[in-house]
């Protein structure tokens, strides 16, 4: 345990052992110089001593083997030399910008106006073939951006918002639906009749759809009676999945449509499948968690899913502990910068 000293004339001091061999010992001091009208300065010495000449208990030696003292000053830009070049220089980096207060505005508006060029591939091709970003910061970035998302989505979750804003998260985000879709395409419509919400593209290089529908708490999941002691969807939720599953069905009447396969990229077109994001389910108990089961295992072409599972499944992504718990206090808290996964 530390233990902070103190001298006769009311100096504070601290040692500190850095090396023992089997003739001479280093040891680091702190001292504090106390200053009646501000904080005391905090001066560093380093020393090298013989064995059969150190005095443990005391904080001046004579005859040291070797010795250097720093002031507040040459301690406090000590501090900031390691800080700002230890690692870089530990990984073998040969030029670093240091990110501090040296790093003004002047510099900060001088990076933003070469990455604010509008030529967005021309700045990747930019990075990629002169190695500007290292893998680790890209992958630093990319997740610190979902995870801002994600908080973003929680706070969505607390607000009457309408469908539209929805879909503008979903489509920014879409690496939530999991790594079974390739990409959000342009095209929605499926005939002028029928436009869904997203057509998207599969691993596989298939259509499938998403429909969505806002998170309504008017918009209940589970009827407000059981049948025969079991839940069983409510009305809203019927009248969903009968949109999403006439969807399927019109999707595989347009399979063979030029126009429509046009339209949609040439996207091959084979039984497609739906996933429909519907209500909530953070306050579900233990049988509704088993009737959701069921019911989703009844259909071969269409997964039901809650924007507390979409919730779920994002944290899960990123690795974040302590999936949805809405209305506690292990939401938002969870998601920081030490949660990156690597």
């Amino acid at each position: 345990m530390a233990t902070i000293r103190k001298t006769e004339n009311g100096i504070e001091y601290l040692f500190g052992l850095l090396k023992q061999k089997a003739k001479t010992i280093t040891r680091i001091a702190f001292w504090k110089i106390p200053h009646k009208t501000q904080q005391g300065d905090i001066c560093l010495k380093i020393g090298r001593y013989n064995k059969n000449s150190f005095a443990p208990d005391t904080l001046e030696i004579e005859n040291p083997k070797s010795e250097l003292t720093l002031d507040n000053d040459e301690f406090k830009n000590l501090l900031e030399f390691l800080s700002e070049n230890y690692e870089p220089f530990k990984k073998g980096i040969k030029k670093y910008i240091p990110i501090n207060e040296k790093f003004d505005q002047k510099s900060t508006a001088h990076l933003k106006a070469i990455f604010n060029n509008p030529d967005k591939q021309k700045i990747l091709n930019f990075i990629a073939e002169n190695n500007i970003l290292p893998d680790d910061l890209i992958a630093g970035l990319q997740n610190q951006t979902r995870m801002n998302a994600v908080k973003e989505f929680e706070n969505m979750l607390s607000q009457n918002l309408v469908e539209q804003k929805w879909q503008k998260w979903l489509k920014q985000n879409d690496w939530v639906l999991g790594s079974e879709f390739v990409k959000i395409l342009d095209e929605r419509e499926i005939d002028t009749a029928n436009i869904t919400d997203y057509l998207m593209q599969a691993y596989d290089g298939f259509l499938d759809i998403i429909e969505i529908k806002r998170p309504d708490t008017s918009l209940k999941f589970w009827a407000e009676s059981q049948d025969h002691g079991n839940y069983v969807p409510s009305g809203d939720l019927t009248k969903a999945i009968t949109q999403a599953t006439k969807y399927i069905y019109e999707v595989e009447r347009e399979a063979n449509s030029v126009k429509f396969l046009e339209r949609v990229g040439n996207v091959k077109t084979i039984k497609p499948r739906c996933i429909l994001i519907f209500g909530r389910s953070s306050q579900w108990n233990n049988e509704q968690k088993e009737a959701y089961r069921i019911l989703n295992s009844s259909y071969h072409n269409l997964t039901i899913m809650t924007y507390d599972h979409v919730l779920d499944r994002a944290k899960r992504i990123l690795r974040i502990d302590g999936f949805s718990k809405v209305n506690q206090n292990t939401a938002t808290e969870n998601i920081n910068i030490a949660d990156i996964p690597f």
